[in-house]
């Protein structure tokens, strides 16, 4: 078993996965910037982090047979039945590399947790 090198830049994250892979994975983060435009990007848990208003938005990891997206178990929740055909855990969910990414999906994904972290933002600033 080989370790992995840390990695401190998504451009450098991506670059570590064969072509193939890399391809999907900057197609993911293509769509998660483009639906969340002012969401910091960084390495967090040794994947692609996402925050957006101080919280944490989305993740996503490239494993040898699938792409492992994280948008906390809310935007799991909230997607369940288009999510169903995936394998999944408690708040991720396996995009199979030999399969066409549903980005469709994913951008509503994103979007749903932006509206979720303002809305939070919105609530804590009353307090």
């Amino acid at each position: 078993m080989t370790k992995k090198a840390i990695v401190y830049t998504v451009d450098a994250y991506i670059t570590t996965f064969p072509s193939s892979t890399q391809k999907l994975l900057k197609q993911l983060r293509k769509t998660i910037k483009a639906a969340a435009p002012k969401a910091e990007e960084s390495i967090s848990y040794g994947m692609p982090a996402y925050k957006y208003m101080n919280k944490p938005l989305v993740y996503f990891g490239g494993f040898e047979k699938h792409i492992g997206f994280y948008a906390t178990p809310t935007g799991h929740k909230a997607f369940a039945k288009e999510l169903s055909k995936y394998k999944q855990g408690k708040g991720s969910v396996q995009f199979p590399i030999d399969e066409k990414m549903p980005v469709e999906l994913i951008e509503r994904i994103v979007i749903f947790r932006v509206k979720e972290n303002e809305l939070k933002s919105q609530q804590n600033s009353k307090k």
